[in-house]
């Protein structure tokens, strides 16, 4: 069974799982290996063990949930931020991304406790979270 701890890196991980095959199907593989290198450390931390996990990984977490849903909010013609043209393993992939990234806020919350420390890391991880997306879509990195 999982600790809520290891669930989180497991979370984590589908994340950048489901990530590097929507990569490996639009051939965008390195923008997608980009955009995930801030969920390394929360995966290593969870499976081991370490508290800090829950704070590296909440602001990845919510920062793929909220992308996840604007995907759903455009494929369902409700709003036009995010758009694009999906295939049907894309599609699949915001699925198993975006409940990996509720299941992950769900056991990133259960038993946070909040500290000095913690803050600042989830305000690091959010930031490098969003610069990564960002790096991502710059042309040397995204065409290749």
């Amino acid at each position: 069974m999982l600790t809520n701890l290891k669930a989180v890196g497991a979370c984590c991980l589908a994340i950048l799982i489901g990530l590097y095959i929507v990569g490996a199907v639009s051939h965008g593989s390195l923008r997608h290996e980009v955009q995930t290198l801030p969920l390394w450390p929360p995966i290593v931390l969870g499976f081991n063990r370490k508290e800090l996990a829950r704070w590296c990984a909440l602001p990845c977490l919510l920062f793929w949930f909220v992308t996840m849903t604007l995907i759903w909010l455009f494929l369902l013609g409700w709003s036009h931020i995010v758009s694009g043209n999906f295939s049907s393993v894309e599609v699949a992939m915001t699925l198993v991304v975006g409940l990996s990234s509720a299941a992950g806020l769900v056991y990133c919350l259960r038993r946070i406790r909040w500290s000095a420390l913690g803050s600042a890391l989830a305000v690091l991880f959010a930031v490098l979270q969003v610069l990564a997306f960002r790096i991502s879509m710059l042309p040397s990195v995204a065409h290749q």
